[in-house]
């Protein structure tokens, strides 16, 4: 009997605008669990002909499965999302491919006949839960020298980087950066981006970081709309 494996198809895609990590980030006062699921409304609503009973999965990578980004994000934003309890979700944790990786599964899974429609995608609240928070790693990984100590360090990993291949200069490195963020402002102004974002409510009282009170997150952290804030370029 001749296996065969269903074409997958990516339908549709929206994320919400970046902000900085840290207190005078514009998410701080807000959850990561809140911030999936405008995502996963603002995707139903986008493609009403999509029954939500008829999603099979909802699969989410959060690296610090801790707080806001705990207790199985998959299923409990789905819930949250308004998507029927019948529909399972799952979490799943591979670092920065995390969200990459829920897709290829979901996809797989697509492909050979066990979902039909999925959701699939991460979050990372930088903001409230830094890289590391609460995290134990075994004294063996040193003690035993079963990896290199600096692999714990993500500072550590990018000097590594730099001696292995020397080549990468800081120059280089700098000048690429200048080149993505000018195609950045340059896909904005050509309004190749502002259509897969989802602007999300921000609230603010931490003086130190700025004016206080409500804000309507609608392009980058640098960019906020709302009846108090006004800090986007006209």
């Amino acid at each position: 009997m001749p296996r065969t494996v269903r074409d997958v198809v990516f339908v549709d895609g929206v994320r919400t605008p970046f902000g900085k990590a840290g207190p005078k980030g514009i998410y701080h006062e807000t959850r990561a669990d809140d911030l999936i699921v405008k995502a996963i409304r603002e995707l139903l609503r986008r493609n009403p002909a999509l029954d939500p009973a008829k999603i099979d999965e909802v699969a989410v990578a959060a690296t610090t499965q801790i707080g806001d980004q705990g207790l199985t994000i998959g299923r409990t934003a789905g819930i949250l999302a308004g998507l029927p309890q019948s529909v399972p979700g799952y979490s799943i944790d591979r670092m920065c491919a995390g969200a990459l990786t829920a897709v290829t599964t979901t996809a797989g899974s697509i492909a050979f006949g066990a979902y039909d429609a999925v959701i699939a995608g991460g979050v990372e609240h930088m903001g409230r839960h830094p890289m590391g928070e609460g995290v134990d790693p075994n004294p063996r990984f040193v003690s035993e020298k079963l990896v290199d100590e600096s692999a714990l360090f993500m500072g550590m990993t990018a000097e590594n980087l730099h001696d292995r291949y020397p080549s990468i200069t800081k120059q280089r490195a700098d000048e690429y950066a200048v080149r993505s963020q000018e195609k950045a402002a340059k896909a904005y102004a050509n309004g190749k981006i502002q259509q897969d974002l989802v602007p999300i409510s921000v609230r603010r009282t931490n003086e130190e970081a700025g004016e206080t009170g409500w804000g309507l997150a609608t392009r980058t952290s640098r960019c906020v709309r709302a009846r108090r804030w006004r800090t986007c370029p006209a």
